[in-house]
């Protein structure tokens, strides 16, 4: 990953800062401190070691790991405001990139660290804008996670196609803008595996064609496609 040019950052979604909203109570009292002084004064902290504390809280709370990317979305914004700086975003990523590089043994040791390091890359990948776009430093390494999950051995483990369907449903559309080749590579994959692969779950073979129709539709669901697959879904 290469750190991409400074730009003004911006995500629609993002509501006024909370500390109830980032979870960061199931912290100890330091790093609660720590966390909320990150939020609102970075400069006066040690960022790099805030970046570790969100990824490895990350790795192991899975509902965390989908909440982390406002975190570092707001910690962002107050650096750019107060001083100009990416020193957070640029110990983030290299963060993520050291992890990268282990996802084989990160997967072998532990799927659920797995499924949580892809949700948290999402979850910056969908967070973290430059001039509102995704940051091209992330855009390979997310598809590559994803291409992961999408091989024969990840797709007979429906907690990994959970997450392969939950990360494309939220930034499915932003990938393929930012690299449609790579999409078409990703649903050839899912289609085959789909059509071809024995051993598949039947939750897994809903999720895989739920997939397959949500980006035939141009990543949505028809109101009769919706109700058919969400209500065998909670069945």
């Amino acid at each position: 990953m290469c750190l991409p040019p400074d730009g003004t950052e911006t995500h629609p979604a993002v509501m006024e800062n909370s500390t109830d909203e980032y979870r960061i109570q199931s912290f100890d009292p330091d790093t609660q401190m720590l966390l909320k002084t990150a939020l609102k004064d970075p400069s006066s902290v040690d960022l790099e070691k805030v970046s570790n504390i969100i990824m490895d809280q990350s790795l192991k709370d899975h509902v965390f790991s989908k909440e982390a990317g406002r975190i570092c979305y707001t910690i962002v914004q107050a650096e750019a405001k107060q001083s100009d700086g990416n020193v957070f975003r640029r110990n983030l990523l290299n963060r993520l990139q050291r992890e990268f590089k282990d996802r084989e043994d990160m997967r072998a040791r532990s799927i659920h660290e797995w499924v949580c390091y892809v949700t948290f890359i999402c979850n910056v990948f969908d967070y973290l804008k430059v001039n509102n776009m995704p940051m091209v430093a992330l855009v390979h390494p997310v598809y590559d996670c994803m291409l992961r999950l999408a091989q024969p051995d990840a797709l007979k483990n429906e907690e990994e196609v959970d997450c392969l369907v939950l990360q494309l449903h939220r930034i499915g559309e932003q990938l393929e803008k930012a690299n449609s080749q790579r999409m078409d590579e990703l649903f050839f994959l899912l289609r085959d595996g789909f059509l071809l692969q024995e051993g598949l779950t039947s939750m897994a073979r809903l999720l895989l064609l739920e997939i397959l129709e949500f980006r035939a539709g141009g990543w949505m669901l028809s109101s009769t496609a919706n109700k058919y697959y969400y209500s065998e879904i909670s069945e």
